[in-house]
């Protein structure tokens, strides 16, 4: 089974983590269910960008974004071209090295 490594993150995963995925999972939901907090304010349905993850390590064994995805990646804080929605990646055969940033776009918890 594949892990997705997840680098430190202060708030989100203080630790880091590594967790074994099986082939096909979505990431998102892996990480939520082993106790990562990504943020999801749409509720996993593609419609915003809180769940916007970086793929350190193996980003181009991944299925290619699609043209909503994409569109919405440019709104993301810290875009990178590794750069993915975490609500749209579906677990592949290959270890996965995943950085959560720092900083969301999130209209809501930031009261806006």
């Amino acid at each position: 089974m594949p892990r997705l490594i997840f680098l430190p993150n202060e708030e989100r995963c203080k630790d880091g983590a590594v967790i074994e995925a099986p082939v096909g999972a979505n990431l998102i939901e892996v990480a939520v269910e082993n106790g990562i907090d990504i943020e999801h304010a749409c509720e996993m349905s593609c419609a915003c960008t809180t769940c916007h993850v970086i793929i350190r390590k193996n980003f181009s064994s991944l299925e290619p974004s699609t043209e909503t995805e994409d569109d919405l990646l440019d709104k993301a804080w810290g875009l990178e071209p590794d750069s993915r929605l975490s609500c749209q990646v579906l677990v592949g055969n290959d270890d996965l090295v995943i950085e959560i940033p720092r900083y969301t776009i999130n209209q809501v918890s930031e009261n806006h």
